[in-house]
């Protein structure tokens, strides 16, 4: 079994007692972890602790697999379990993400000083310290929408908000993230 041809295949071997249960759970592995790493990665800023994380969110995968029903894709519901082992260890840990990212949120005033000066990396920056203000909710929403463009129901099944807050959330982080960078680079 190296190549599981649909997921609802690699499903039903996934909740199995025997061999076919851990290859299947290897192709989800490999499925999912790179993508799985490159947002974690970005919450937490750090190599060695998403591993840790990622590691976590494969040991629950595994001993809650026979949990998922099939409601949502099963993307979505890794994605779930990640996210949610992610903000425990915001929480437990106290720390919090950068982002790396090459274009600027908001353009800068011709009058400005940093006109024509900052490189994407220096704004990039900015946009870091940005995002640390946000409350916690509304960071993850606006990852979500701005980094990840998923659609608004999508976001709602991961993180289990309603589709209206999830968009009052993004649309107060936007204002947020724009007026700190208005504020540090048109003065």
């Amino acid at each position: 079994m190296t190549q599981i041809p649909d997921e609802n295949t690699l499903i039903s071997y996934f909740h199995r007692d025997d061999d076919l249960a851990y290859k299947a759970f290897t192709q989800i592995v490999d499925n999912y972890s790179k993508r799985l790493y490159a947002t974690i990665r970005r919450w937490v800023n750090n190599h060695e602790l998403t591993n840790d994380i990622i590691q976590e969110v494969f040991i629950k995968v595994w001993n809650n697999r026979k949990q998922f029903q099939g409601n949502s894709a099963l993307f979505s519901w890794i994605y779930r379990i990640a996210y949610n082992e992610t903000i425990h260890f915001l929480k437990k840990e106290n720390k919090h993400k950068s982002l790396n990212i090459d274009e600027p949120l908001v353009s800068i005033s011709h009058h400005s000083e940093h006109y024509g000066k900052l490189s994407a990396e220096e704004i990039s920056k900015l946009l870091f310290e940005a995002l640390e203000i946000l409350p916690e909710k509304q960071r993850m929403v606006f990852e979500y929408k701005y980094f990840e463009d998923l659609k608004y129901d999508e976001i709602a099944q991961l993180t289990g908000g309603s589709v209206g807050g999830l968009k009052a959330n993004y649309f107060h982080a936007v204002g947020k993230i724009e007026e700190y960078l208005k504020g540090k680079l048109n003065h």
